[in-house]
């Protein structure tokens, strides 16, 4: 991102039912932009690998994605088709190329596999959808574009697949899954810009669990921990959020001081992460050398922060709130990787999702 590049921010507000659009300048302040309708409870964006297209998913029924064309010149979107999902999806991301868009949803416990055409039109019909553990959360695939991962938080695993990037199709690798701790959560994920490694945010614990890749195979093998949970924030391990039993005569666990982390980025560069912790609205930052990460400290940002994004040239973090009405901007110091808060912006409701592509002048 230079003085001269186009930078645009999109953030995705659940309980207005559309998405936020800003100009991120080269000084860091936003030039708040149009709000483009989508539909009650739009969740999770993500953009296309050629930056041609922002896809965003619906988790209020009829569960689908809506698809934008992005105008590079203005960062305004033209709605352009609307596809039905398998399923409610908390996560959506594209492979590599762009012509494939997985899923994974939470409550129905699978994932998905659309194929995408030329024009960004998702395909109606999925080419998979499969079972795997409790509570998927995330679906991504690494920097090969040859293996599939999907944190289940419900049952402590972390699905593997080999992906076939000519026909969309997924199989299992062996081991299917790898456990992780009881009680861990894994929710979303980083792979370094090498490949080697996988990031894993415990959304249960708010600790960063690192994992060696095999380059051949792709399986997983965990080699550390570490936490990401401020000292002296008074916070406890958080249990499984699910749909409301009428079964279950238990009260209701009390969640205030329960951890509840969200999202985790890497800044371009490799050499710092980020997560987001929801019940301490507080943004964490670790240094990272390959297979080991290091805490730095945390910063307060919006209230229940579920997503953030970092610009593509990593001096800026941009985070929103599920219980706030405002964006922050935080600048990334570049040697320290430390965030300073330099502005806050309005917002929508229930903001739950950031994306940031850039376009040269």
């Amino acid at each position: 991102m230079t003085a001269s590049s186009r930078t645009y921010v999109y953030v995705s507000n659940g309980a207005d039912g559309d998405i936020g659009s800003y100009r991120l300048r080269a000084d860091g302040t936003l030039q708040p932009g149009a709000r483009f309708r989508a539909a009650g409870a739009v969740g999770p964006l993500a953009i296309s690998p050629d930056r041609r297209f922002l896809y965003a998913a619906v988790r209020s029924q009829p569960f689908s994605v809506h698809v934008y064309a992005i105008a590079p010149d203005t960062g305004a979107l033209s709605a352009r088709s609307v596809a039905p999902l398998a399923a409610s999806c908390p996560y959506i991301a594209l492979d590599r190329s762009g012509r494939f868009l997985f899923g994974a949803s939470y409550h129905s416990h699978l994932i998905s596999v659309n194929a995408v055409g030329a024009d960004g039109q998702v395909a109606a019909e999925p080419l998979q959808v499969i079972p795997v553990g409790r509570n998927a959360h995330s679906i991504r695939a690494d920097e090969s574009n040859r293996s599939v991962y999907v944190p289940t938080l419900g049952s402590d695993q972390i699905f593997q697949f080999a992906f076939d990037p000519g026909s969309g199709r997924l199989a299992p690798c062996a081991p299917a899954a790898v456990q992780v701790q009881a009680g861990t959560g894994p929710r979303h994920f980083v792979t370094s810009a090498d490949n080697r490694f996988l990031y894993v945010l415990s959304e249960l614990l708010g600790s960063v669990s690192i994992f060696a890749r095999d380059s051949e195979s792709g399986a997983l093998n965990e080699i550390g921990t570490v936490s990401g949970v401020p000292p002296g924030s008074g916070l406890v391990p958080g249990a499984p959020r699910l749909a409301p039993n009428p079964a279950d005569t238990a009260p209701p666990r009390n969640r205030e001081r329960d951890v509840w982390a969200a999202d985790i980025h890497l800044r371009p560069d490799g050499r710092f992460l980020y997560t987001s912790e929801r019940t301490g609205s507080t943004l964490s930052t670790f240094s990272v050398d390959a297979d080991a990460l290091r805490y730095l400290g945390s910063t307060t940002t919006e209230l229940q922060p579920r997503g953030f994004a970092i610009a593509p040239d990593g001096r800026f973090l941009v985070a929103c709130g599920e219980r706030s009405e405002a964006v922050s901007v935080h600048a990334i110091d570049q040697e320290s990787g430390a965030l300073a808060l330099l502005e806050r912006y309005p917002g929508g409701k229930g903001a739950n999702w950031v994306e940031i592509v850039s376009f040269d002048a």
